[in-house]
């Protein structure tokens, strides 16, 4: 530690200069009452296009995404590039979904994705699981954050739990004070250090090591001395399949998400939706430029930090940094990857909340809670999930939450038929759509079992890329195993609706209606329509 005095300094002063930002949001923008959902949970649904492009920015570009992409570049190669390819693939996608899904919310005052299943399909069953998909796949993505906030302590010689407990109790504070205002005040600070970051390292350190053809043809010494089929400088014929599965399976995962919904659903109209949809590919930029990390990395000769025998890759960019640059600039560094870590997993902790508020809570437990009542379960809510992340990493092998996140990506994407498609279509009968959930549930798990990781030590859960072999094919290629448990879900979707419709099992009732789909802001329709039906 005492070689990084400098950063340790630079890093505690922005990291409390942004916790003093998240207190203060409670002022922001403030209502006459912060207890209700929609102005604890959502920011009162008011933020327009900047707050919102910051916002959900900083939700989906995480501190995680800063040390875990060129962590994966340093490992795999090229495979880690899909990440580039899917998020901006995933914008036009959404635009399709998340614009109906606010108006048909903002109608309703519906605050969760399970608040529209519940809705649309009049199945409490349906919503439950949605709900408890979203919580599941949620929980895991939190503690990566604090990963991301370990591997810079570590990098700054601070060992111990002490100092992670501090800053999460820092964060759980000012959320429950705040609710949503305060991540989305913070993502202004969080992303200009980020950009700063990435636009000095870019320029930098490949002036340090002799130019991109040095760090490229370092990549490629390294990988060409790999036996691993699945890595390499280029794609190869091994893992190309499972390139465009994973990327085309993540695009259409990524705001499925609860803490993605959280973020669009704060949005003040249709018009901020659209123009974020637009504007957010260039984030896909700065994340191209995240990723060529990993290859500086290696061109640096840079080893991951190692404990207890076992080397932590997550430790790559920070040490690349504490070696490229000057102390306080390293200090700034790592403060951009710790802030970056606040803003998501306060999203993901309120996104959570709510999920348990409304779809549990209010369902389940206290059918006639009050909007304060909503709000107090809320907060608790979110402590408790916090509470949750930090002891997943005190007690479980980080690499352990790391394939939880795997599978995180997996079954949410299972909630894809009654969500994304729900918005479209009500052909699927609630009946159906819980027996494909179930049914791709089951496959995604069986298949992630079945795949193991010799470069970890893992028998199973050892990665997302399924071998082909083990379905009886004569290949060495793999396939991203979310991409099959969907197609899996809509073949017993269907066939679970047609059957159904056979034994003319009635449907639930629809409490939305055609012209809710295009509300906006201010539309009369929103006065009209009957909440008795939806919660």
């Amino acid at each position: 530690m005492s070689g990084h005095v400098t950063e340790i300094v630079v890093f505690a002063i922005l990291f409390l200069i942004v916790s003093g930002m998240g207190f203060v949001a409670a002022r922001w923008r403030r209502p006459d009452n912060l207890a209700s959902l929609d102005e604890w949970g959502l920011g009162g649904r008011k933020f327009g296009s900047w707050v919102t492009w910051f916002l959900v920015g900083g939700d989906l570009y995480t501190a995680y995404t800063f040390v875990a992409v060129p962590a994966l570049l340093y490992g795999a190669g090229a495979t880690g590039f899909f990440a580039l390819p899917y998020t901006i693939v995933t914008y036009p996608l959404v635009f399709l979904v998340l614009i109906r899904l606010w108006s048909v919310a903002h109608v309703h005052g519906m605050v969760t994705p399970a608040d529209f299943v519940r809705a649309r399909f009049g199945s409490p069953t349906l919503a439950l699981v949605i709900a408890i998909t979203g919580l599941v796949a949620t929980m895991p993505y939190i503690a990566l954050q604090l990963v991301g906030i370990e591997a810079v302590l570590k990098t700054m010689g601070i060992t111990g739990d002490l100092p992670l407990i501090i800053a999460f109790a820092i964060l759980a504070a000012y959320t429950y004070q705040s609710g949503l205002r305060a991540p989305a005040l913070i993502a202004f600070v969080k992303d200009g250090l980020i950009y700063l970051v990435i636009l000095v390292a870019i320029i930098y350190i490949p002036a340090k090591l002799g130019g991109w053809g040095s760090i490229f043809d370092a990549a490629k010494a390294k990988f060409d001395t790999t036996p691993a089929p699945g890595d390499g400088y280029l794609l190869n014929a091994n893992n190309q399949l499972q390139y465009v599965t994973l990327a085309f399976g993540s695009a259409m995962a990524l705001f499925l998400y609860p803490h993605s919904v959280t973020g669009v659903l704060a949005a003040r109209n249709r018009g901020v939706i659209k123009r974020n949809m637009s504007a957010l590919p260039a984030y896909s930029l700065l994340l191209g430029l995240i990723a060529l990390l990993g290859y500086m990395a290696i061109a640096a000769g840079i080893k991951p930090i190692t404990a207890n025998g076992k080397a932590d890759a997550n430790t790559v960019v920070p040490q690349l940094f504490d070696k490229m640059f000057p102390d306080w600039f390293a200090g700034v560094t790592y403060a951009a990857i710790g802030i970056g870590a606040l803003v998501p997993a306060a999203i993901m902790s309120i996104a959570a909340a709510n999920l348990f508020t409304r779809n549990i809570y209010k369902e389940y437990i206290k059918r006639d809670a009050t909007d304060a009542q909503e709000a107090a379960v809320s907060k608790i809510a979110s402590l408790v999930v916090k509470i949750g992340a930090v002891l997943v990493i005190l007690l479980i092998d980080p690499q352990f939450s790391i394939d939880l996140q795997l599978i995180g990506g997996v079954i949410i994407l299972q909630t894809l038929p009654s969500v994304a498609l729900g918005l479209y279509t009500r052909w699927f009968h609630r009946a159906g759509l819980i027996a494909g959930w179930a049914a791709g549930m089951t496959a995604g798990m069986v298949m992630l079992y079945n795949i193991a990781n010799p470069a970890i030590n893992h028998a199973h859960f050892g990665g997302s890329a399924f071998p082909l072999a083990k379905l009886g094919l004569d290949t060495k290629m793999t396939v991203y195993a979310g991409f099959l448990a969907l197609i899996v879900n809509l073949v017993v979707a269907v066939a679970g609706t047609l059957i159904a419709r056979a034994a003319k099992v009635a449907d639930g009732p629809d409490a939305t209606r055609p012209s809710e789909y295009f509300a906006d802001e201010g539309d009369p329709r929103v006065h009209e329509i009957e909440l008795s039906g939806s919660r």
